[in-house]
């Protein structure tokens, strides 16, 4: 069963309600990329009129761990997935509706690859861009993510 944006803001919102609450949902999936926004509103306000840090950074770690999720899924392996670390940029205040775009799905295939062939954990830094409706990037979300066969 392939996983699909409908099956994956369900799951948020069984699994991860805050996220879903928050407005975080994802809009698009495909083999290479994956696309999440969020909508400034009041909920996910921080005191200075903008979006919280920490909601951008659900909405992007959502965009990246979607794609390890497809790709672990599609191996057919127990694979397990773990965030060991992340970095973050800010360039402007985020408000209206933020894209958070991660392309970076062609690194996995490697990764999932070497993990299922070597029986040991792999990690991989994965990057989603946040932009706004003006196409101005608001901030740059980067996650290590730890796969590893069970």
């Amino acid at each position: 069963m392939k996983l699909t944006p409908s099956k994956i803001n369900t799951f948020l919102f069984f699994k991860l309600p805050s996220a879903y609450i928050m407005g975080v949902r994802v809009k698009s999936i495909s083999e290479s990329t994956c696309l999440t926004t969020v909508t400034y509103r009041w909920i996910n306000q921080n005191p200075f009129s903008s979006m919280f840090w920490a909601v951008q950074g659900m909405a992007a770690e959502l965009s990246t761990g979607t794609m390890v999720m497809a790709k672990i899924k599609q191996s057919g392996k127990n694979i397990s997935m773990l965030v060991a670390a992340n970095r973050a940029t800010f360039h402007k205040k985020a408000t209206g509706k933020i894209q958070f775009l991660c392309n970076d799905g062609h690194l996995l295939d490697q990764a999932v690859e070497r993990a299922i062939r070597t029986k040991e954990g792999q990690t991989i830094w994965m990057k989603s861009e946040g932009t706004n409706s003006s196409g101005e990037v608001v901030s740059v979300f980067e996650f290590e993510w730890t796969i590893k066969l069970r």
